[in-house]
């Protein structure tokens, strides 16, 4: 039996990408001094988003995409790390993270309120 449903799993999918994301950006600081290296981000709310403006309905199947940033300019050694980026990204994913944990907890407080209220 299935408790959490479609937007359970949905939530699911958008902590594991807060996590990923954290990964990446970890990444990006330790390479911060590698000569060549371009910064990378994980696109997951933005994907989400453009295929509900499509209609589409099997948001499930969407994947996280970890992409190269070649816009964000690069120092003379060809790195494009620049960590008020980073920090700032950091930021905003922690917050992301938290927010999504905070409803996920919710939600399990119903299931539990429920499960109390039948026992």
């Amino acid at each position: 039996m299935d408790i959490t449903g479609d937007s359970g799993r949905l939530l699911s999918k958008l902590m594991s990408a807060a996590s990923r994301r954290a990964d990446v950006i970890a990444n990006n600081i330790a390479n911060q001094s590698t000569p060549g290296f371009k910064r990378g981000t994980l696109a997951f709310e933005e994907l989400l988003a453009s295929e509900m403006k499509r209609g589409g309905a099997d948001l499930l199947s969407i994947l996280p995409e970890r992409q190269t940033d070649f816009i964000t300019a690069s120092k003379a050694n060809g790195n494009n790390v620049q960590m008020e980026l980073e920090v700032n990204a950091m930021n905003e994913n922690r917050l992301l993270y938290e927010t999504y944990a905070a409803i996920m907890a919710g939600r399990m407080e119903l299931v539990r309120a429920s499960i109390d209220e039948r026992g």
